[in-house]
């Protein structure tokens, strides 16, 4: 007569319900870790982010002047808003502006960083070089261009004028006010764009060169048709936070010309802290703040869907 002996049980291995049981209490333990980590951070910005926007919604539908309580006016604020000539001139201005700034900022940021898209040891100090101007204070910055700019004395007319070039009154003259504020923008936010296609750059597969050097694509169609279809993403990216930034154009503007001359340089922003500030009337100027919260959104979405038929 046979006896089947059973083995020795085995040592060191957890049956399945003791396993399934570790995870579960592993997985509540990451969800508390991760409920105590987000819960300061989420109400700081309920408390100084969620709640003043609420109330600058609410203040937006009255008249508030500091000094007395609000009164409730309904829609009154954002009907004044549509008879307002000066926010529709703020409007045209910032256009303008975003016209000049947002495809040069492109532009400009794209080649730098393509140019500094190499292994060489020069390179860092290149790029740090380029993105000193991003760690700059605005209103530093506008000061010394205001300066540099000076039509008497400034040492950009002195450099044109060296060259027998008459240099213009650049935030004296309501043709090219806006054009200096381009300038001084452009030369502040082109280094953090610069390491955003940086990235993107560095991100492309080799293989996809590779492959176009194989076909014997030279460098303008190896850029045509493999760099900038992948750097598609990047431009987006880029291209609104370009557009977000310029519709809230104020430092430079408040500094280098102060609106002026003749409200030419005007921004949606300046007329805010116009209106909230000197004026008090923080109903109007509430009301102001999210008509160019829905035109920016309005302008973000209509470019995301413009580039992803591009891409399609």
């Amino acid at each position: 007569m046979t006896r089947t002996l059973a083995g020795p049980p085995a040592v060191g291995r957890a049956s399945p319900g003791h396993a399934k049981q570790r995870r579960s209490r592993m997985s509540r333990h990451q969800a508390r870790a991760g409920v105590l980590f987000a819960t300061p951070p989420m109400v700081l910005f309920l408390i100084f982010t969620v709640l003043p926007v609420a109330g600058a919604l609410g203040l937006s539908f009255t008249s508030y002047d500091v000094f007395t309580p609000p009164q409730w006016t309904g829609l009154q604020n954002y009907a004044r808003l549509l008879e307002d000539a000066t926010f529709f001139t703020t409007l045209k201005n910032i256009l303008l502006y975003c016209a000049m700034f947002v495809p040069v900022m492109i532009a400009a940021s794209l080649l730098l960083a393509v140019a500094l898209n190499s292994r060489l040891p020069a390179m860092s100090v290149f790029r740090t070089i380029y993105y000193i101007p991003v760690v700059t204070s605005p209103v530093a910055a506008a000061t010394v261009w205001t300066w540099m700019l000076n039509s008497h004395y400034g040492p950009i007319n002195e450099i044109l004028g060296f060259f027998g070039i008459p240099g213009p009154a650049w935030v004296g003259d309501s043709s090219t006010a806006m054009v200096s504020i381009v300038l001084v923008t452009l030369w502040q936010g082109v280094g953090s764009n610069m390491l955003i296609y940086l990235a993107g750059l560095q991100n492309i597969p080799t293989h996809l060169y590779e492959a176009a050097a194989l076909d014997g694509a030279g460098r303008w169609a190896t850029f045509a048709h493999v760099t900038w279809p992948q750097l598609r993403l990047t431009t987006l990216f880029v291209t609104t936070l370009s557009l977000i930034g310029a519709f809230q154009l104020f430092d430079q503007a408040y500094v280098m010309t102060k609106g002026g001359p003749g409200n030419s340089t005007l921004t949606p922003v300046y007329q805010i802290y116009e209106t909230a500030f000197n004026r008090l009337q923080m109903g109007y100027a509430s009301a102001q703040a999210f008509t160019l919260f829905l035109i920016i959104v309005a302008v973000t979405v209509i470019n995301m869907r413009i580039n992803r038929s591009d891409e399609t």
